[in-house]
């Protein structure tokens, strides 16, 4: 008799546990579906990011695993160079393909921040390791990215950690501005 109850527990066990599963699928689906994006990127909105990292903060206050940031600065691309709206669109388009390229899928998530700015979140990943993908991500671009004739493409890179180390404020919301300001201060072309 206690066979089948062991067997009863276990089919109950299993059930709950897709069911959980099925429910952070469509809680992912309908996020994807219903957040705001950027109309030109089709990347997340600078509002949406800054609530995103204010969760990996605290996540990461939580759990203890560290995260860390890139940020991508065209160096006032769009103020230095009068080219059409829609080459300056499709220039946009070609960087931020570049970046979705070497980041991890359904793990990384990335934002237009700023007309010529992008933030990419990389959950799990030290500095290094986020140094050596804004060094590909540079790379890419570099190569891959068509300007018109006269008009160059400059990025410049900032990376920062965010870690149980991470000697920052109390509250995520400083956190994450914190972070970002760190990111800037080490950028570099």
């Amino acid at each position: 008799m206690w066979y089948f109850t062991w067997i009863l527990g276990l089919l109950l066990a299993c059930s709950l546990g897709i069911i959980n599963v099925l429910r952070l699928e469509a809680q992912e689906a309908w996020d994807r579906e219903h957040l705001a994006l950027d109309p030109v990127t089709h990347l997340m909105t600078k509002e949406t990011m800054l609530g995103r990292l204010k969760e990996k903060v605290e996540n990461s206050k939580r759990n203890g695993f560290p995260f860390s940031i890139i940020l991508l600065n065209l160096n006032d691309f769009k103020a230095r160079n009068n080219i059409a709206n829609y080459e300056m669109d499709s220039i946009l388009r070609g960087v931020t393909n570049c970046f979705k390229d070497e980041i991890r899928a359904g793990v990384d998530i990335a934002a237009r921040i700023h007309e010529d700015e992008f933030l990419i979140a990389m959950p799990g990943s030290p500095r290094n390791k986020a140094e050596e993908i804004a060094l590909q991500i540079k790379n890419t671009i570099s190569q891959r990215v068509q300007a018109p004739q006269g008009v160059t493409v400059e990025l410049s890179t900032g990376v920062a950690e965010f870690s149980n180390k991470t000697k920052l404020s109390a509250t995520s919301i400083l956190d994450v501005d914190n972070l970002i300001s760190v990111a800037k201060k080490n950028s570099r072309a």
